[in-house]
């Protein structure tokens, strides 16, 4: 397992994401396929999901079995099975609808599974990692800029995951319209200055909907 690597690319999901364009047609051009056959990405990722974890929990004043329950969920329910569902959805949806008819190559269903992966670290790092530093001290309050703060960490992981997954289908040469991944991109800013206006915290929102499910 190629570890260095591994965390160079979780490094630039950060910094450069669109570089990484370059590393899913590399694989295609040696490997003959788009989806990763190394599992020290999944590796990483997987302790970051614990470690995270592990600081949410702290921040939650979880007990051992709330944070054990957490854990799974985020694992399980949050990255896992959001992911299977996002996956297979935008496989069937890019195979049926953006691929030219005449081309018998179809999109790998474990290529539209790693890009969950890479569209869902940067939120992950953002949110259960970066945003616990403003928590308790800050955005948990009922101020303005607690508002405007936990809100754009939302929007700015929103962000990422939209812009990382039309970096890795607008990489497979044969698919048509990729721009069509963007379009959540316009309407997560509307919701993002419509809870602005309507003073909705959705950082604190969610942080008592995480708590609330493992109790």
């Amino acid at each position: 397992m190629d570890f260095q690597f591994a965390f160079w690319q979780m490094l630039y999901l950060f910094i450069a994401p669109q570089k990484l364009i370059k590393v899913f047609r590399a694989r295609k051009h040696s490997k003959s396929q788009y989806a990763r056959d190394d599992p020290a990405f999944l590796v990483l990722f997987t302790g970051a999901l614990c470690l995270t974890s592990v600081g949410f929990s702290l921040v939650l004043n979880l007990s051992i079995i709330q944070f054990i329950k957490f854990l799974f969920f985020v694992i399980f329910v949050d990255c896992i099975g959001a992911g299977l569902l996002i996956a297979t959805i935008l496989w069937y949806l890019t195979n049926t609808f953006l691929k030219p008819k005449m081309n018998l190559q179809d999109i790998e269903w474990g290529f539209s599974f790693d890009m969950h992966l890479n569209a869902f670290f940067p939120p992950l790092i953002l949110l259960h990692f970066i945003q616990l530093f403003f928590y308790n001290g800050l955005i948990s309050h009922d101020w303005f800029l607690s508002i405007l703060l936990g809100n754009t960490f939302w929007l700015g992981a929103s962000f990422y995951y939209v812009y990382i997954t039309f970096l890795g289908y607008n990489s497979m040469q044969i698919l048509s319209h990729t721009r069509l991944f963007l379009a959540p991109i316009p309407w997560f800013v509307l919701l993002y200055f419509i809870s602005l206006f309507a003073n909705w915290n959705i950082s604190q929102a969610l942080m008592n909907f995480y708590k609330y499910r493992v109790l």
